[in-house]
């Protein structure tokens, strides 16, 4: 058993899972201290980000640029790139 929080958590959402059920996941990481969780829509194109504040905020526009966690602060990625990246 390890009692260590990730620093970015990413979860995808699949059409069987519980939008509620993942949200529930990320908000545990960022509560035992991980920066940040990414919850990825592949059918609606878009990213909910929730950052450690539990502040959440939605990128759904192919140019809009991600935030990442300050360990790679240097990753410049778009929704564009990480759709593409996915192949969905």
């Amino acid at each position: 058993v390890f009692n260590l929080t990730p620093d970015w958590t990413i979860e995808i959402l699949s059409p069987d899972q519980s939008h509620t059920k993942v949200t529930k996941n990320i908000l545990h990481c960022l509560k035992h201290g991980t920066q940040i969780g990414w919850l990825i829509d592949p059918e609606e194109k878009t990213v909910f980000v929730y950052h450690s504040k539990q502040e959440i905020e939605v990128f759904d526009q192919p140019d809009m640029l991600l935030p990442v966690p300050s360990f790679v602060s240097d990753l410049n990625l778009t929704v564009k790139d990480l759709f593409a990246w996915l192949l969905l």
